[in-house]
C-alpha cells in the first residue's frame, strides 16, 4: 500500500509506493495541502488497486520518469489521459448542480454557457483545455461588444468565466488530471461608488411623481429594501399592528423566490411615513395579494417602471441619471447621518454585520464616523486646556 509525502525541501507532494519488488518515489509539482493530498491518494489508490490486478502500466501514469528504463517499461507516445468531451461533462455537471440553485441563478448559467462558453470549449475534452486556451478566451471576451456598443465589463467576463471554471475543476478531480485554471485570477473589478440622493432630492421627487407612484417611492426611500424585495411584497407580511414589513421572498422575472441570502431574510420596522403609505396603498390594492400592482392586479415590472416612470421624472426635474437600486442608499446614508445604531441599520438593510455599512457608506456621514478630525482636535484642545489650568495653579 504506498503513500502520498511530501518533501522536506520544497514542501512539493510525491507518490511512495512499490512495484515489481522495488520502491518507486515519483514527484508531483503540487504543494502540500489537504486538497492535493486528497487528489493523490485517489489516483494512488487506483494504481495500488491496478497492480494487485497486474493491470498496472508504470508508463501510462509516468511517462517521464527515470525508473521507465530501469523497469523495462514501454514508453508510449505522448496522449492525454481519455476525457470526455467538454459538452458532454458539462451536461452531467449541470444536472448535478442545480438541484442546489435558484431558477434564476441557473438560467443565468446556461446563458453563458450557451452563448460563450460552449462554442469555444464544447467539443474539446476537457483533459485537452490548457491554461492557454483559457487565457485567449478571457482575451476574447475583453473583445466582445454589447448592443449598445460597450464592451463586457470586468463583473460580467467574471461572471461569465465562473461555471468554466468550477467544471474544469470538478473535471479535473474526477478524471485526476491537473486544472489548467490553477493560477488564474479573476480580472479586477473596479470599486463602483454610491450616489444616493439628498434628503432635498427625495422631497422633490416624491412631490413631483405621479400620485399612483407616490406611495411605492415613499417606501423605497425609506425602508432600503431592494428592488426585488418591494415589487414582491405580499400583505401578508405587513403587520400593521406591530408596525413591520417581513422580508420573506423576491420577485425575479416575475417568479417569487427565496431572499437573496438568509441575511436578507429580515425584518423592517416601518416609519411613519412608510407607515401611513402603506396605511393608503392598502385601500387601493387591498384586494389583490401584491402590495403594490399594475392597473390589472399584476405584480410590477420593474423594467417598465424603471423606463417609464422613474428615468422620466429624473429628467424632468433635471437630476442625475442614476439607478433605483440607489433608492436603498438613500435609506442607509439618511439613517446614519440621523444618527440611528449602525447595528440597527444592517439589520433594516439584511447585512449580518456593519463591516459593509461603514466600508460603503461612511463617506456620507463624516461626523458621525470621525473620519474629519474633529473628535481629536477637541480632544487635544481638552488636554491642553487642563494643563494650562494645571500650570496656573
Amino acid at each position: 500500500m504506498g503513500n502520498v509525502r511530501a518533501r522536506s525541501d520544497t514542501g512539493k507532494l510525491f507518490f511512495d509506493f512499490r512495484y515489481c519488488g522495488r520502491r518507486c518515489r515519483e514527484q508531483t509539482m503540487l504543494d502540500d495541502t489537504p486538497a492535493n493530498r486528497k487528489k493523490l491518494q485517489r489516483l494512488l489508490d487506483r494504481i495500488d488497486a491496478e497492480i494487485v490486478l497486474g493491470q498496472f502500466d508504470y508508463a501510462r501514469y509516468f511517462p517521464n520518469s527515470p525508473r521507465l528504463k530501469e523497469l523495462g517499461a514501454t514508453i508510449p507516445a505522448p496522449q492525454n489521459q481519455a476525457t470526455p468531451v467538454f459538452r458532454e461533462f458539462t451536461d452531467t455537471w449541470l444536472q448535478e448542480m442545480q438541484a442546489q440553485w435558484r431558477p434564476t441563478h441557473t438560467s443565468g448559467i446556461k446563458l453563458s454557457l450557451r452563448k460563450y462558453i460552449l462554442p469555444a470549449f464544447g467539443d474539446k475534452p476537457v483533459g485537452d483545455i490548457t491554461k492557454a486556451d483559457i487565457l485567449q478566451f478571457r482575451a476574447f471576451l475583453h473583445q466582445v461588444t454589447k448592443k449598445n456598443g460597450q464592451p463586457l465589463s470586468a463583473t460580467r467576463i467574471n461572471h461569465i468565466i465562473t461555471p468554466l471554471r468550477m467544471i474544469l475543476n470538478e473535471a479535473a478531480n474526477r478524471y485526476s488530471f491537473t486544472s489548467p485554471y490553477h493560477g488564474i485570477k479573476s480580472l479586477k473589478v473596479p470599486r463602483t461608488d454610491v450616489e444616493p440622493f439628498s434628503l432635498d432630492e427625495v422631497k422633490l421627487i416624491l412631490d413631483t411623481v405621479r400620485d399612483d407612484f407616490h406611495d411605492y417611492y415613499m417606501v423605497r426611500f425609506f425602508t432600503g429594501m431592494r428592488t426585488s424585495e418591494v415589487d414582491g411584497l405580499q400583505w401578508q407580511y405587513v403587520d400593521f399592528e406591530r408596525r413591520q414589513i417581513l422580508v420573506r421572498q423576491a420577485l425575479v422575472k416575475s417568479e417569487l423566490i427565496y431572499t437573496k441570502n438568509d441575511g436578507s431574510f429580515r425584518t423592517i420596522d416601518m416609519s411613519k411615513p412608510v407607515y401611513e403609505a402603506l396605511v393608503r396603498q392598502k385601500a387601493s390594492s387591498r384586494h389583490h395579494a401584491f402590495v403594490f400592482t399594475s392597473a390589472q392586479g399584476q405584480p410590477l415590472n420593474h423594467n417598465n417602471v424603471t423606463k417609464r416612470v422613474w428615468y422620466p421624472l429624473l429628467r424632468l426635474l433635471n437630476l442625475r441619471e442614476r439607478r433605483p437600486y440607489q433608492t436603498r442608499h438613500t435609506a442607509a446614508t439618511l439613517w446614519l447621518a440621523a444618527g440611528e445604531s449602525p447595528e440597527w441599520i444592517a439589520r433594516q438593510m439584511g447585512h449580518t454585520t456593519t463591516e459593509m455599512l461603514f466600508r460603503v457608506y461612511s463617506r456620507y456621514v463624516p461626523n458621525l464616523t470621525r473620519q474629519d478630525g474633529s473628535a481629536f482636535e477637541r480632544l487635544l484642545k481638552q488636554e491642553f486646556t487642563n494643563i494650562e489650568k494645571k500650570e496656573e495653579r
